[in-house]
């Protein structure tokens, strides 16, 4: 700030101190005239030198009040060695350590969440799920030997016992999906869009490509539980009607994408969903994007409304030689 001051009031001490100008008193009209217009070039070249200098501060300020740790990557560029520029490097590396801490306290809270899943999946499985199995198995034999009034409403209680068994059964999958440990993510996704489409209603189409990579547990975990999460917010706020799950393998990289058409993204303000998302996310090193369902060659959308697409990208481990 000091050099572009000095510039200016150099510049105008000199057309002083040389140029043919005098001042009379009482003061002319034409050097009234010349003394206001040096005073407003002055002033001009001052106000454009200084937002000229202060623009990279005012676009640090924009990136300050605008940065989002889960969308790791925002810097802004540090040229030159003055004062300004020292800031902007300061800020850079503050958004370094701040986006690896936010990444590593994540890891950590995400870990212990799908430790206590899998403690709740085990203990309902065990404890919960083998005492209605007991009750259910007892309210038969009571049935089988009970007269015909009251045999009826022992029957009822057995199917209502029953029905609250497959609940706990489907909470159990929810938690951990056991099929994702043992046949693979394919396999999962497939049980989770079937489950999906029954308890909804909704049609769903699976496209999986068959040339998928082997992929890390954490990718995997990740990839189900994002395609978990985007058809939990399509049945909640979408109102659609057919839902997209695909997933496939391009160059080093697999793509999944979940696309409805439904009512589409009505407002930018995203909900603890989709910020756990972008979290897991994350972890995998991952990019994720939310938008309006891609339009189809004949320019309409792919429904009724104008629909929403939720696309992980994720890395594909490269084999070691």
């Amino acid at each position: 700030m000091f050099a572009l001051n000095a510039v200016v009031l150099g510049t105008a001490t000199a057309l002083l101190l040389w140029a043919p100008v005098t001042v009379s008193v009482p003061v002319l009209l034409t050097e009234a005239v010349i003394l206001v217009g040096g005073l407003a070039v002055m002033l001009v070249a001052n106000a454009a030198l200084l937002r000229l200098g202060l623009a990279p501060l005012d676009r640090l300020t924009h990136l300050m009040t605008t940065v989002d740790l889960l969308r790791p990557g925002q810097r802004l560029p540090a040229s030159g060695g003055g004062e300004v520029a020292q800031v902007i490097r300061a800020f850079n590396a503050m958004l370094e350590r701040l986006e690896h801490e936010r990444a590593t306290s994540s890891a950590r809270a995400l870990l212990a969440q799908e430790a206590e899943r899998r403690r709740i999946a085990q203990e309902l499985h065990d404890e919960v799920g083998q005492s209605m199995t007991a009750i259910l198995l007892g309210l038969k034999r009571a049935a089988d030997d009970a007269p015909a009034p009251l045999r009826e409403e022992l029957q009822e209680m057995q199917e209502i016992t029953r029905e609250s068994l497959d609940e706990v059964r489907r909470l159990v999958r929810r938690l951990r999906p056991g099929v994702l440990d043992d046949l693979g993510l394919v396999s999962a996704l497939t049980s989770l869009t079937e489950d999906f489409a029954t308890h909804t209603g909704l049609q769903v189409t699976r496209r999986f490509c068959a040339d998928l990579p082997a992929l890390a547990p954490e990718t995997e975990l990740v990839l189900y539980r994002v395609a978990q999460e985007s058809l939990t917010n399509v049945a909640r706020h979408a109102d659609a009607q057919r839902v997209t799950v695909a997933l496939c393998h391009r160059d080093d990289h697999v793509v999944l994408t979940v696309t409805d058409d439904g009512c589409g993204i009505q407002a930018p303000r995203e909900g603890a969903g989709i910020r756990g998302m972008r979290e897991r996310t994350l972890l995998i090193g991952g990019s994720l994007e939310i938008a309006p369902a891609p339009r189809t060659s004949t320019g309409t959308s792919t429904g009724t409304g104008t629909g929403t697409q939720v696309r992980l990208t994720a890395p594909v481990p490269r084999k070691q030689p």
